[in-house]
């Protein structure tokens, strides 16, 4: 009777790691990365919405840009000093970012660095000679003395994602 519960036992055990095998080979299968064409910046079947690439493990990655023209871009500024702030504040500070370039700017995400950071950004397509805005919104609750934050800015830019960073000096309340 133990021999039998025994080699049903391991039959099951046997059976499911065969099974989580054949899954994890078909997630493998399915997982692809997305890699553009470089002589021609677009990627097979793509679109205006923005693409992601996926990992061997399906996790998104960094957003991969559509198959908009280049351009070129000016920035202001891409560091700005908040300077002190008290603990809780909630600050935020617009980045004016301007099309140098001869095709449409097309700002396609800004992926904050981290879960305080709220960004927001002009969603249109910026011509070339206007200006757009990116706000970084920043909730200092969760922090004490220098912080140095980023976000990644992700367009139809040669050297794609442009870094954005601000500093704090997060005072106690």
């Amino acid at each position: 009777m133990k021999k039998s519960v025994s080699i049903i036992a391991l039959s099951i055990i046997g059976f499911g790691l065969v099974s989580c095998k054949k899954e994890e080979n078909k997630q493998l299968q399915n997982s692809e990365t997305i890699v553009p064409d470089a002589s021609t910046n677009t990627l097979p079947g793509d679109s205006l919405a923005p693409k992601t690439e996926t990992s061997v493990a399906g996790e998104a990655t960094a957003p991969v840009v559509s198959n908009q023209p280049l351009t070129t871009v000016a920035l202001a500024e891409s560091n700005f000093d908040f300077g002190n702030i008290k603990k809780g504040e909630k600050v935020n500070h617009v980045y004016e970012i301007t099309n140098t370039g001869k095709n449409p700017l097309v700002i396609s995400e800004v992926k904050p660095g981290c879960g305080c950071t709220a960004p927001e950004f002009t969603k249109d397509p910026i011509l070339p000679g206007k200006k757009g805005k990116i706000t970084l919104s920043f909730d200092s609750s969760s922090f004490d003395g220098a912080i140095q934050k980023y976000a990644d800015v992700f367009a139809n830019v040669e050297k794609s994602p442009i870094k954005l960073t601000f500093n704090a000096n997060v005072q106690p309340k």
